[in-house]
């Protein structure tokens, strides 16, 4: 008798989660999303190097992309900002982080900035 083989598929918050603690800054972005790309050019310009992760160019990124929005509690969510494996959140958020000051202590703290 031939055995069943199941294949795990990875919960989408789990694999949010997996991919957000696998680098000191990572961004979830769509590729054509002029937002997104201020937010990549933002960290770049800052010295940094974010993973970043387009949702349009995954298989399963809509999944992530509806998991973000349960997480955010919106129905807009790119481009949305983990540091240190920590959800910061979306533009409006990170930027009041980079005008009041917190964002280089935090990017400092994850290792993402040495000065």
């Amino acid at each position: 008798m031939a055995q069943a083989r199941t294949t795990m598929v990875e919960d989408p918050l789990e694999r949010i989660e997996r991919l957000a603690s696998e680098s000191a800054v990572v961004i979830f972005s769509i590729s054509t999303c002029c937002m997104c790309h201020a937010m990549k050019r933002l960290f770049c310009g800052m010295g940094v190097n974010p993973m970043v992760h387009e949702l349009d160019e995954d298989p399963r990124g809509n999944e992530l992309e509806r998991a973000l929005m349960r997480l955010l509690g919106a129905s807009s969510v790119v481009p949305v900002v983990f540091i240190g494996g920590k959800l910061i959140g979306t533009m409006d958020r990170v930027m009041a982080c980079h005008i009041n000051g917190t964002l280089v202590p935090l990017l400092k703290d994850a290792g993402a900035l040495w000065l």
